[in-house]
């Protein structure tokens, strides 16, 4: 059966479900038709450099455990620190509602431009927010962009079935679903059913309109996760969205591409697809149609209908290469395939996060895999990152690089129970058009530290990189807050 990957362990045990490597939706100027060539950036202050908003949704807020925060680094020339920085709760002025003890704000997060103002807006969910008598039933608020960046000015997106479902907001994606030029947002919960609200949303968060979709997993279950972007390049976003299909005695993971039409997106033409939670579509063939990237960091898995074992045993990336009439066809990368750094292992958890962006400049997309349970030397699940660059081909092996904390030039030492690559991202957060390597880690028994690894135009290196720290952004360590464990994609 399905593995759950360390990440959702981890929001199991602070009550916040962690999710990432999901590439969505954004613009700096007001939204336009989406784009599979590029992998769009969060830029919440116009300016022209990425930003990274991530969780800390385990942290105390005035006392309240696991209340949860929200960080938000923005981009300078010299990268990402804790200098240029908000750190938002439930306690900021403008955000709805008060910190409360399990709440996990910040736990997911989406971004896209929703009102069209030119400033890149997000959502964040709170998904143990207890809403009147209802226990755990969620929250989503949209926290504006402005040239100030996040401020807390913000809005809630009610729920439209309250009291039918817990955890409303558990996963997030944003895409130009119909292609109207105004940015959707897609909102599952613990319920089957995924609410898409149209673009094109009011200062007090009401959306241009809203419907439903149901994606085929398996009843009494519900989508693991939501990932979108323009897999057959027609211009409007398609939503993979990742569950057990209901086929088989355990229910195995699968993934189902839902393409995006005029009336948005559409069940009718969905395609079953590879397993994988982590799921990334970009275009790393610069060929015009974005490819699907889901990491599978479990030993065994279904496929073809039949349960197999991973040869290497720690973990699989498929790329599903897009065609003009959706997914084609697909490769699997394992740490035992030639050139790929390291040695497959059990428990490795190779593909358990990932994320893509143009490191060098060339058009093809490059790809980080992010593996939080490698053991180095005696270090168990010290954690490590792999870069993968993009060719005419795919994704290639050429060239390939790892980080762990033993890499000179690295901030840090491996350590057990690190676990480097809990999270990654690529975006350009130093505005020299390539994307730089970010990566979290639960650095300190859980306190969470998030690494800027910066591009020199070719490749990823250490020089100028450094670790962010909890207290670099005003976050406490007390208990576990899990600093940087889910970047908001």
């Amino acid at each position: 059966m399905l593995q759950h990957h360390r990440r959702t362990a981890l929001a199991t045990a602070t009550a916040a479900a962690l999710t990432g490597g999901l590439l969505t939706f954004a613009a700096a100027a007001p939204a336009t038709a989406a784009d599979s060539t590029v992998v769009p950036q969060a830029d919440f202050n116009g300016d022209g450099k990425g930003d990274v908003a991530f969780s800390a949704s385990g942290a105390y807020v005035n006392g309240k455990k696991e209340a949860g925060q929200l960080v938000v680094l923005y981009g300078t020339s010299t990268g990402i620190s804790g200098a240029k920085r908000s750190t938002i709760s439930q306690e900021t002025s403008g955000v709805p509602g008060s910190a409360e003890t399990g709440d996990a704000f910040g736990s997911d997060a989406a971004y896209a431009d929703f009102n069209n103002d030119g400033y890149d807006d997000l959502a964040v969910t709170s998904m143990g927010e207890d809403v009147g008598s209802d226990a755990d039933a969620g929250s989503v608020t949209l926290l504006w962009g402005s040239a100030q960046g996040l401020t807390g000015k913000s809005t809630m997106i009610a729920d439209p079935a309250p009291y039918s479902h817990d955890k409303w907001g558990l996963y997030l994606a944003a895409g130009d679903f119909d292609g109207d030029g105004k940015a959707d947002l897609a909102v599952s919960s613990t319920s089957t059913t995924v609410y898409v609200f149209k673009g094109g949303f009011s200062s007090t968060g009401k959306p241009g309109g809203t419907y439903t979709i149901k994606p085929p997993v398996v009843s009494g279950s519900y989508p693991l996760n939501l990932t979108a972007g323009d897999v057959n390049g027609d211009g409007r976003t398609d939503l993979v969205v990742d569950g057990y299909e209901n086929r088989t005695e355990y229910g195995w993971n699968r993934n189902y591409w839902i393409p995006g039409t005029a009336s948005g997106l559409s069940m009718a033409s969905a395609k079953e697809l590879r397993p994988g939670i982590i799921t990334a579509i970009g275009d790393v063939n610069h060929d015009g149609y974005g490819d699907i990237v889901s990491g599978a960091p479990w030993e065994t898995t279904i496929e073809d209908g039949t349960a197999v074992p991973y040869s290497g045993k720690g973990g699989k990336v498929w790329i599903t290469y897009g065609t003009a009439s959706g997914p084609g066809s697909a490769t699997g990368i394992t740490q035992d395939t030639a050139g790929v750094p390291g040695n497959a292992e059990k428990n490795d958890e190779f593909g358990s996060e990932l994320d893509l962006g143009d490191i060098n400049g060339d058009k093809y997309l490059d790809l980080v895999i992010g593996s939080p349970g490698e053991d180095i030397s005696t270090h168990t699940d010290t954690g490590m990152v792999t870069v993968l660059y993009g060719s005419p081909s795919g994704i290639s092996t050429s060239g390939a690089q790892s980080f762990a904390q033993s890499n000179p030039g690295v901030p840090g030492n491996d350590e057990k129970y690190d676990e480097l690559g809990l999270d990654v991202k690529l975006d350009d957060v130093n505005g020299d058009g390539k994307a730089d390597l970010i990566a979290s880690s639960a650095e300190n028994s859980g306190d969470g530290a998030v690494l800027y690894l910066p591009s020199d135009g070719k490749k990823i290196t250490t020089s100028g990189d450094r670790m962010i720290m909890p207290s670099d952004a005003g976050v406490s360590t007390t208990g576990t807050p899990l600093f940087g464990a889910n970047f908001g994609d």
